[in-house]
């Protein structure tokens, strides 16, 4: 069966160069783009229930730009304001970068790791072991900062935001060929939308191994998945797998 339509379960890219638009172009496939979870911040009132006091932390260590978005929301909610000794441990320069939106830069200490893994920033979290961190995280967070109290360091998770569910009808979905998933909070979205979900005719691909196995865990049959040594990317392997199905 061709791929003739494909749904990615992401934002549209702000880039007209994204590489999904090549691969539409190329194989003369449409490709929508839809998420099927979206990002909500907690209330103050919310927050509070977990008593935690932001001004005890002398840092905070970010790990996507929606913890820092809802970090500083939350902040402005009760009225803290952040003074200019407290420090910020980036898991990458993008969201370091990020942090310009909410407070000038070159008046705060950042830091940031050499990739977008945690392992990367750790090192240099070590070296500031006497400050006492503060992490923002999902409600529905499933990291694991084990390596923080094997290196002693002083730190306390506080959830300010969640993942919840966009609603669909089978409408919006039943005419594609292909679907991707990125998270298995998207699994999840699929299935509170359609309980009975049967893949019938339409593929089902993803990145990531949680997410894969989010997806053989709902009973769902897996059609492509990256990474792989033949497709480092997302895209990579939808190009390979339009290709191998279209010829």
């Amino acid at each position: 069966m061709k791929i003739k339509k494909v749904l990615i379960s992401q934002p549209k890219p702000t880039s007209d160069k994204s590489p999904y638009y090549d691969i539409a172009e190329k194989y003369g496939v449409k490709i929508d783009f839809r998420p099927f979870i979206e990002v909500e911040g907690l209330s103050v009132k919310e927050f509070r229930q977990q008593k935690i006091s932001i001004l005890d932390y002398t840092a905070v260590i970010f790990t996507s730009r929606h913890s820092v978005d809802f970090f500083f929301s939350i902040c402005q909610g009760m009225r803290i304001a952040i003074p200019e000794t407290m420090k910020y441990f980036c898991v990458s320069e993008t969201v370091a970068l990020y942090i310009q939106k909410y407070a000038q830069y070159r008046k705060r200490k950042v830091f940031f790791g050499a990739s977008n893994k945690f392992k990367d920033l750790l090192p240099i979290i070590v070296k500031h072991n006497t400050e006492k961190y503060f992490i923002p995280v999902s409600e529905q967070h499933a990291d694991n900062f084990d390596i923080l109290t094997e290196n002693k360091i002083d730190f306390k998770c506080g959830a300010m935001y969640r993942t919840v569910s966009v609603d669909f009808n089978e409408n919006e979905i039943s005419d594609y060929d292909l679907m991707i998933f990125f998270t298995p909070a998207g699994i999840t979205s699929l299935l509170k939308n359609f309980p009975d979900f049967k893949e019938r005719d339409i593929r089902i691909g993803c990145l990531g191994p949680m997410t894969a196995k989010a997806i053989r865990d709902a009973g769902i049959h897996l059609d492509l998945e990256a990474p792989t040594p033949a497709a480092p990317s997302i895209t990579a392997a939808l190009s390979l797998f339009i290709k191998e199905n279209n010829e």
